[in-house]
């Protein structure tokens, strides 16, 4: 056991390009009053700190902390921490596992699906135009939706669409036994196009891999039904942007809903911006408690600290 867990609060580093971290500090504070916070530009010493917690964390940052007991994501995702060359991969990377994302992206795909099925763009621009103009009403019970990617939030989403009465299918790289009622589960690279071939709307929910970045490719927007939507709620590098432009500009797509992107916040000029057949919204398709990252984070460290190993600890070698 490490001796300083007993003599001092512990020190975390909040570390971030691209947010504002002190958003975290209210609730680490609820959870450790006398928490020692850093970050900004001045970390103090060095030494101090026991865990960082990351979201896209200055590359070489991490490795500057030479008693760095835990690197923790602020969400499940870690792929902006592997990217740093200079990560300490002897370190343990902890990502948060929170249940109560389940219903802010069940609610964020669920409203996806219902407004490319139903049509409910063209009922925005008739009621702006004052116009009475009804579309096709296509029972969900001949929607086809699939959801690649089935770990909690994947399966939360399935049943949620299931119970609706739309035919949902899930495909995972390995076999699922626990699907819920009225979902057909399809596994592996020999059952991927039976699978494509079912979805109107394909939904990407995979962890991003070595194996799935690029997975949503024009080889794959080929196999799917002509027409089709597709939703990532996953990570931007699963996506080929270029692939995805063409395939509406063909016509195989007729849409995308789009909430992550391989470079946050979309630069203005991206070919995204102003195309109607695009729907971008902010990476807000569900977010993690503060407070269940404070509580996750000083967890897994006191994990560790009594040498036990932590909740939600990656596994480098296979992404997650």
């Amino acid at each position: 056991m490490d001796v300083r867990a007993t003599t001092r609060a512990p020190c975390v580093a909040l570390l971030s390009e691209v947010l504002d971290m002190q958003y975290l500090v209210p609730a680490f504070r609820e959870a450790c009053p006398d928490i020692d916070l850093r970050l900004g530009a001045d970390l103090g010493p060095l030494e101090d700190i026991d865990a960082a917690v990351c979201w896209f964390p200055p590359h070489g940052q991490l490795a500057q902390l030479p008693k760095l007991t835990l690197v923790q994501s602020l969400a499940a995702g870690i792929d902006h921490i592997v990217a740093d060359p200079a990560l300490p991969r002897e370190r343990p990377l902890c990502r948060i596992v929170d249940t109560g994302m389940a219903a802010g992206m069940k609610a964020y795909v669920t409203w996806a699906v219902v407004q490319q099925h139903r049509g409910m763009k063209a009922y925005v621009a008739s009621s702006a135009a004052g116009q009475w103009q009804e579309q096709d009403v296509v029972s969900p019970r001949r929607y086809r939706v699939g959801i690649a990617g089935l770990g909690t939030l994947g399966m939360a989403c399935a049943e949620t669409l299931a119970t609706i009465g739309y035919e949902v299918s899930g495909w995972s790289r390995s076999a699922k036994h626990d699907l819920p009622a009225g979902v057909t589960g399809f596994h592996g690279d020999a059952q991927l196009d039976a699978f494509l071939a079912r979805c109107d709307t394909l939904v990407c929910l995979l962890p991003l891999t070595p194996q799935t970045q690029g997975f949503l490719n024009a080889a794959l927007f080929a196999k799917l039904p002509r027409g089709a939507h597709l939703v990532n709620v996953g990570r931007g590098d699963h996506l080929v942007e270029a692939d995805l432009l063409h395939a509406l500009d063909a016509g195989q797509l007729s849409a995308a809903t789009l909430d992550a992107f391989s470079q946050e916040p979309l630069p203005q000029g991206h070919p995204f911006w102003g195309d109607d057949r695009i729907l971008v919204t902010p990476h807000i398709a569900t977010r993690t408690d503060r407070l269940v990252i404070a509580q996750q984070t000083l967890a897994n460290l006191a994990s560790l600290q009594q040498g036990q190993r932590p909740a939600n600890q990656v596994d480098l070698e296979r992404g997650y």
